[in-house]
């Protein structure tokens, strides 16, 4: 089963009571939606904090990164590049900033 490391931002870290990056297995297919499933079955406090309840949309406000390139509005359902597969590159889960 592949490895997935994950970087979160601080308050979920917080949240999740760990610090730094997290290691989730991931099902046969390495999508957003197996890597969000398996870090909300690793660390049930963060259901809902990345992604509706019921719905499973993205929350407003967080985005995901991928090898440098920003995924957020890509189909969560695609493969992950292979950096993230084999473990090289980390998936990122962005807290983003709005003010004015």
């Amino acid at each position: 089963m592949p490895q997935v490391r994950v970087i979160l931002p601080y308050h979920l870290r917080n949240l999740a009571r760990v610090t730094g990056e997290v290691v989730v297995e991931v099902g046969e297919d390495v999508t957003v939606d197996s890597v969000l499933t398996s870090i909300e079955e690793a660390y049930p406090n963060l259901s809902g904090t990345i992604r509706d309840h019921v719905t499973k949309i993205r929350r407003p406000f967080v985005r995901f990164f991928a090898c440098g390139e920003d995924i957020s509005n890509e189909p969560t359902d695609l493969q992950l590049p292979l950096g993230i597969q084999d473990g090289t590159a980390p998936f990122m889960v962005v807290g983003a900033i709005a003010g004015g």
